[in-house]
């Protein structure tokens, strides 16, 4: 069953026009699960962060293919300081998202555009891109520009972070 934090992304997808496919399965909170689950498309798959600078004043939504370490120096370079894992309380605050289900979906939560979306630039390469619908109990794997085209129209533009 489509829960009302999913119904939301998928009308949001359908509205915009966005071709997608869900896949439900058991609740996952790393990419370690993510791996065991009988997924359409395993290597589309994006490992998703939610940071803050030193200042706390800064909040970014990072997005690398799964299999890819985060590069903390070029993000550093990116937001000018040190970044750190944003707490729990500032994810369900800005993002309306509990831990294990971060995703560039819950920028669409973000009304008041306080976060910002950071993309590995190696995510444009790729055909497909799995993520979950704002809960970790489904993936929606659906092409990166689309995702990218989504979250701009909303107010969230995808910024391309090179991997240094």
């Amino acid at each position: 069953t489509v829960s009302e934090k999913q119904d939301r992304v998928l009308r949001a997808l359908e509205t915009a026009g966005i071709s997608y496919t869900l896949t439900e399965h058991p609740a996952v909170h790393t990419i370690e699960e993510m791996d065991v689950l009988p997924l359409p498309y395993p290597e589309a798959v994006l490992k998703n962060l939610f940071l803050q600078d030193a200042g706390e004043e800064r909040f970014f939504l990072v997005s690398l293919p799964k299999d890819r370490r985060a590069d903390w120096k070029a993000l550093r370079t990116y937001a000018g300081s040190r970044l750190s894992f944003a707490g729990e309380e500032r994810l369900a605050a800005l993002l309306g998202l509990e831990r294990g289900s971060v995703t560039p979906f819950g920028a669409l939560n973000d009304t008041e555009s306080r976060v910002e979306v950071l993309w590995d630039t190696d995510i444009r390469e790729m055909p497909l891109v799995g993520v979950h619908p704002c809960e970790n109990t489904a993936t929606v794997f659906l092409p990166p520009g689309d995702l990218a085209r989504l979250l701009n129209a909303c107010g969230h533009p995808v910024r391309w972070v090179v991997p240094s």
